[in-house]
This record gives C-alpha cells, sequence and structure tokens, in this order.
C-alpha cells in the first residue's frame, strides 16, 4: 500500500509540473515547471530539455546529465539564459555578451575528475537558440556545449522547497 502511495504521488507531482533538482547547479530540492506564454527573455531561468547533440552525448557518457523525461532518457537542465538570437558571445577565460562580462562566468579546463573541457567556440547566437549559464563554477552549460535551441525549453523554473548544500 506505501507503494501505491509512492507511486500516485510522484505520478502526480510529475503531472502537475513538479521536479526535484539532484544537481549542485542550482539548489536543490523541489521545483515546479512554470509554464511560458511569452517569448523567452534574458535572465529567464528555465527548464529545457538538452539537443541530442555530440555535445550531450558525451556529457550523458561522463555522467554530466541525470536520467529523465527529456528526449534521449536524460532530466531536463535548469539554466539561466544569457544570450537570444542576435547576439554575440565570445568565450575566453570567461564569457561575455555583447561585450559585457558575465559574473561568476570562468571556463574550467577541466572536470571534477581531471578530463579535459572544451569550451564551445565564440559566435552569434542563431534565430530560435538561446545561450545558457549557471554561476555554480561546476556547472556543464553553454559554455562547454554551445547555444540550445528554444523548443526545448518546458518553460520557467520556480523554487517550490529547495536549499543550497
Amino acid at each position: 500500500m506505501a507503494a501505491l502511495v509512492a507511486i500516485l504521488a510522484i505520478g502526480t507531482g510529475l503531472a502537475g509540473g513538479y521536479r526535484i533538482n539532484l544537481t549542485p547547479s542550482e539548489p536543490l530540492g523541489l521545483w515546479r515547471i512554470i509554464p511560458l506564454h511569452r517569448p523567452v527573455a534574458i535572465d529567464d531561468l528555465v527548464f529545457i530539455c538538452p539537443p541530442a547533440t555530440a555535445e550531450m552525448l558525451e556529457a550523458r557518457v561522463r555522467g554530466y546529465l541525470r536520467s529523465g523525461s527529456c528526449p534521449g532518457g536524460v532530466a531536463p537542465l535548469i539554466k539561466t539564459v544569457i544570450a537570444v538570437a542576435g547576439q554575440h558571445v565570445e568565450i575566453g577565460a570567461s564569457v561575455s555578451v555583447d561585450g559585457r562580462v558575465v559574473s561568476s562566468s570562468s571556463l574550467a579546463r577541466r572536470d571534477g575528475k581531471g578530463r579535459p573541457l572544451t569550451p564551445f567556440p565564440s559566435g552569434i547566437v542563431p534565430p530560435r537558440y538561446v545561450f545558457l549559464h549557471s554561476s555554480f563554477p561546476g556547472s556543464y552549460d553553454s559554455r562547454y556545449f554551445g547555444p540550445v535551441p528554444i523548443c526545448g525549453i518546458r518553460g520557467l523554473a520556480q523554487e517550490v522547497s529547495t536549499y543550497v548544500p
């Protein structure tokens, strides 16, 4: 009976747009996906399904992505939009958007296991794409995998009951 109650609770939570974040790139805990009824904008914190690119396949192999409901069997990412179509993103020691340095955007040369990380080349964000960021130093975000299509955005990310470890 307890297992049935747990399954029903999880199913109801998922249907209501609730997700549990277990990665340190944003606070841990319960989040909710809020439908986005307007164009995505700078500083939006979003849930987004990563595209099935070579960078994402490598991220899955390395263990950066958790299992979940997105295509490819991965969990949606929670990231902040820092650039939209037409903006220039420069990636060097840190990230700049249209000449303005993004805070907490320094690049790591290696991941936590010592494996090399390759920064994404600088450039213009293409139409219908966004560039994502997390201020968490070990975050795997657009610094490494580049812009992602807005069609993968599930909605805005809203904290419900979270904590920072």
